[in-house]
């Protein structure tokens, strides 16, 4: 692929400082751009990158210092959108498979839409709707009553169990399990459990992507669901009858547990623990390793464990940091208080 700089700031409404007709081929990381390359630059940590980037441009936002003459600068207003905007249009990697793997059991009640990518040794049973124009992918598994809407891509190893319903434009990456028994268990007085009945399912909404290993689990009663929109990492556990809203994105071994409600474009960081049964509303940062105990009311962003207020929190680490100097403070007015009492006395 070669595009002229001309083209991208075409595509991207970006302002050229440099020449226009120089030709790309790829795109690259700033610390390891090419000649040839086109890079980006929005976060000021990697600002350090930028005298020695060999990148022949560059995305960057209004006002950076061009200090450079020997590199195009591409001014747009989020250089980040703008650079994956070219990936996604003209670096795409194409799907090296097509058709129905002879391994593939497929039930005669499945209805097929259109542009589904399935695996080898898929088993499709009652219920499915899968695409007729299809590609491959290896091990998936698709169980019964479960349906698949248009464009999915289904990788390898991926468990759909029964009544599972997917929507449109669903990625579901390697060892996604959907629909796996919600923990449910009631406690006898013996000391013993009851197994209580996993009866609902699990539904994912358009436009949803799931990462690697991801489990979610179906509800008790009723459905388990991931609106519209939302990103999910690798390693996410979400337990029954939990509701993630529209747009949210969650990374890696996070934790929700069941009957809790997370709202519409959140954010929810790495390793983050959530109790269940509460509310989230919506617009919501969750920092990295923070423990969610209680309901966020209240839009903003939210760290610690428990979890509280950023600000809040940070002060409440500061004083943390700071207790050895506390303590020699307060041994200090101690030996004075004693040294006073015993004047007086």
């Amino acid at each position: 692929m070669n595009l002229t700089i001309s083209k991208i700031a075409e595509v991207t409404s970006a302002i050229v400082y440099g020449p226009k007709e120089s030709s790309i081929s790829n795109l690259a990381k700033i610390e390891e751009a090419q000649t040839g390359d086109l890079t980006f630059l929005y976060h000021p940590s990697y600002e350090k990158y930028f005298p020695n980037t060999k990148a022949t441009a560059i995305f960057v936002k209004p006002g950076f210092a061009k200090t450079r003459k020997d590199i195009t600068y591409l001014e747009v207003a989020d250089p980040n959108v703008a650079f994956h905007t070219i990936l996604i249009m003209f670096f795409s990697p194409s799907f090296p498979l097509e058709g129905i793997d002879s391994s593939a059991s497929i039930a005669s009640s499945v209805v097929l839409g259109e542009n589904v990518a399935i695996g080898k040794n898929v088993v499709i049973e009652d219920g499915c709707r899968i695409g007729s124009n299809t590609k491959i992918f290896h091990n998936t598994v698709i169980l019964k009553d479960s349906a698949v809407g248009d464009n999915c891509l289904i990788f390898q190893n991926v468990s759909l169990r029964e009544r599972t319903i997917l929507g449109n434009k669903i990625i579901l990456h390697p060892g996604v399990v959907l629909g796996s028994d919600g923990f449910g268990f009631v406690p006898k007085g013996d000391g013993t459990y009851i197994k209580v009945p996993q009866i609902g399912n699990v539904v994912i909404e358009d436009d949803v992507e799931i990462g690697a290993n991801t489990t979610i689990d179906r509800a008790a009663l009723g459905s388990t669901v991931v609106k519209k929109g939302s990103k999910l990492d690798n390693l996410v556990q979400i337990a029954h009858n939990v509701t993630v809203g529209e747009s949210t994105v969650i990374s890696a071994q996070v934790g929700i547990s069941g009957s809790t409600k997370v709202g519409n474009n959140c954010i929810i960081a790495g390793q983050v623990g959530i109790v269940g049964h509460i509310e989230i509303t919506d617009n919501v940062i969750i920092g990295a390793q923070s423990g969610v105990s209680k309901a966020l009311k209240k839009s903003g962003m939210y760290f610690g464990y428990p979890a509280k207020e950023h600000g809040l929190a940070l002060r409440q680490e500061a004083h943390v940091r700071s207790l050895p100097k506390y303590a020699e403070r307060i041994k200090e007015l101690e030996d004075k208080v004693k040294a006073l009492e015993s004047k007086l006395s």
